[in-house]
């Protein structure tokens, strides 16, 4: 069954003018309405200052399949909420709603209604192709690096050995990879099709992931140190890439220079930057107490060596975000000129007990980084719902698990794998395509779509399980990454992932590059996986529809889904199917006046069968396959 019969309404531009929104503004938002959707009438309902508003819609433009029609949101508070009513008299009551989940035949809350917002959009630049990840000790290791002393914690590690999965020694094996490594192999991100390097923390700590940092203030040593970055950012430029790094603003590590000084004196101004049990906090469960200082500090999930910033503290802003050589700006200033911060467990900075301070640190650190790069980026690690968080005026979008990752995996999981979803304590098992659907279009609908479009679609990280190992074969890599690519927001590619590497939790999946199996291919390089994830980043860098296109569901069934990605110039079909399917039939609205054009069949899967037919568009799988096609 075709979804394409329902009405519909989204945020991409043809279907509501870009933003930034004035308050006051009248904005035109446009609705399709299908013939076969029996829809003989349309009101906008708009909701000013907590009471209901309801205007009759103009049709703009009538149709041989389907019509057109306009109406104006005012925009008066922030954000400014609307959906649209639907005469039916064939469904039950005579009517439907329209928000950002789809079509109702029933009331429904403003959860999911469509929103305006006068905050500015997200840079261009961060939908505009794929974020590339890079965990900085494991990527590439320079000549530079022989020179250098490794520090008494580390414990050094073969560049081909495998990485530990389970503490003690996850966080202290050093394989020496460095900020110049990077520089040296920036072509095989280019050639790729990503756009964006984002790296994990590059400040110094007493860790191989750097999130303790010991300052702000330094890049480490072992990495190449200051002037490391600066060539780094100054080459990725010079290729066209954009540079974006890793900040914890929740806490530091227990060996910075800050919370040494608080630990030493009570009375310092560093004492107050962080949060302690005896200043109306309480130890978090299984919290360390210091056994040089009472009372207990607060941490990170109740790991001693990640004490936490108190974001009351007049110190802590200036330091991490308003003074000139704070964390934020000094950084994303000359030489070193970063594009922007991926920063670290958003969800928790600002949060502590009865105090919730995450939004208004998020568009504190926003305004800073735009002072300093208008263009810059602030994107934030969040696992689970995020929506709340992400207004529109904060941070620019999230890394999105909940919305995508989970939902996908779910989708795609490999049958015979007894792992977990992140953070849950029971096996995850396939769910249908419809579930993964439900779950997608809900997480969407309750931010805006400038947010929704910026989102970071992942489908592993430094954090996870690898791709390869998750999915279980090269066949549903290939069906997760068409959707990855294709779907809306910014694809976000671990470095490993378009080699087929295995990994199977976060610290085992921090494998180094086999950079010398590259051109011939090897247990650690599958050369036919690294061709598909190409194609498809490619493809998502080139075809605009895929950057900046609307979306539109066409199919959500147990085995198969399909969706359009359309802006006024170009109409993509996307078709993805996890088994065998009996297909749908697409209405012929979706064609234009040439034969489709298949854009990416599949490689390790089938490509599906696409008849034209006389009642529309024809749809079918044999077996696993995935097809990409311009219909217009």
């Amino acid at each position: 069954m075709s979804l394409l019969n329902a009405p519909h309404h989204d945020g991409s531009i043809g279907l509501v003018p870009p933003g930034p929104h004035a308050a006051g503004e009248a904005v035109p938002v446009t609705v399709k309405v299908p013939k076969a959707a029996g829809v003989t009438g349309v009101w906008l309902r708009t909701m000013r200052d907590g009471e209901q508003r309801l205007t009759r819609a103009r049709l703009k433009r009538p149709g041989q399949f389907q019509d057109t029609y306009v109406a104006d949101v005012v925009v008066h508070n922030e954000p400014s909420q609307y959906r649209f009513l639907l005469q039916a008299p064939d469904m039950p009551g005579g009517y439907q709603w329209l928000n950002g989940a789809g079509a109702h035949g029933h009331d429904v809350g403003d959860d999911a209604d469509f929103r305006l917002t006068t905050a500015t959009p997200p840079p261009a630049w961060v939908g505009a192709g794929t974020v590339y990840q890079v965990f900085p000790d494991r990527f590439a290791r320079s000549a530079r690096a022989d020179a250098r002393q490794l520090p008494d914690w580390a414990i050094p590690m073969a560049w081909s050995a495998e990485p530990a999965p389970l503490a003690p020694l996850t966080g202290k094996q050093i394989a020496g990879g460095d900020l110049d490594g990077i520089a040296e192999r920036l072509d095989h991100l280019v050639d790729l099709g990503a756009t964006t390097l984002y790296m994990t923390p590059f400040f110094p700590g007493q860790s191989n992931h750097r999130y303790d940092a010991a300052s702000f203030c330094a890049v480490d040593p072992i990495l190449g140190g200051d002037e490391a970055l600066a060539r780094l950012t100054a080459a990725a430029h010079a290729k066209g890439l954009r540079v974006m790094g890793d900040l914890t603003s929740n806490h530091c590590g227990k060996g910075h220079e800050w919370f040494q000084r608080a630990l030493a004196n009570p009375a310092s101004p560093e004492h107050g930057m962080f949060l302690w049990a005896g200043a109306g906090g309480v130890p978090e469960a299984g919290a360390d107490i210091h056994p040089k200082y009472v009372p207990a500090y607060v941490s990170w999930l109740g790991h001693h060596s990640l004490p936490k910033l108190d974001w009351a503290n007049e110190h802590v802003r200036r330091r991490m975000v308003t003074d000139d050589d704070s964390a934020i700006a000094h950084w994303l200033a000359e030489p070193f000129n970063l594009d922007g911060w991926r920063i670290d467990v958003a969800n928790m900075t600002g949060r502590y007990g009865k105090t919730d301070k995450t939004l208004e640190v998020a568009r504190l650190i926003r305004e800073r980084a735009e002072q300093v790069r208008p263009d810059a980026a602030i994107i934030a690690e969040h696992f689970f719902d995020y929506t709340r968080d992400l207004p529109g005026n904060g941070w620019h979008a999230a890394m999105n698990y909940a919305g995508f990752s989970r939902p996908a995996w779910g989708w795609l999981a490999d049958p015979g794998e007894e792992g977990k979803h992140f953070g849950l304590p029971i096996p995850f098992a396939r769910t249908p395509g419809r579930a993964m659907v439900a779950a997608m279009r809900d997480f969407a609908s309750r931010v805006p779509w400038q947010v929704a479009a910026a989102q970071w679609n992942i489908l592993g990280s430094h954090d996870t399980m690898r791709v390869r190992s998750r999915f279980g074969t090269a066949q549903n890599v290939e069906l997760a990454a068409a959707l990855m690519f294709t779907y809306l927001g910014t694809p976000m590619l671990f470095a490993g992932d378009e080699c087929g590497v295995n990994g199977q939790n976060g610290e085992h999946s921090r494998v180094t590059m086999a950079w010398e199996q590259a051109a011939t291919g090897g247990p650690r390089w599958d050369r036919d996986t690294h061709a598909v994830i190409r194609s498809l980043a490619r493809l998502r860098r080139d075809v605009g529809a895929l950057a900046t296109g609307g979306l539109r569901w066409a199919v959500a069934d147990d085995e198969a889904v399909a969706y359009l990605r359309e802006t006024p110039q170009e109409r993509i079909l996307v078709v993805i199917a996890r088994n065998a399917w009996h297909g749908a039939t697409l209405p012929r609205w979706v064609l234009g006046p040439e034969a489709p054009e298949l854009l990416f069949g599949g490689s390790f899967v089938d490509t599906p069968s696409l008849d034209v037919t006389d009642d529309g568009l024809r749809l079918e799988a044999t077996g696993p396959a995935v097809g990409i096609w311009r219909l217009a």
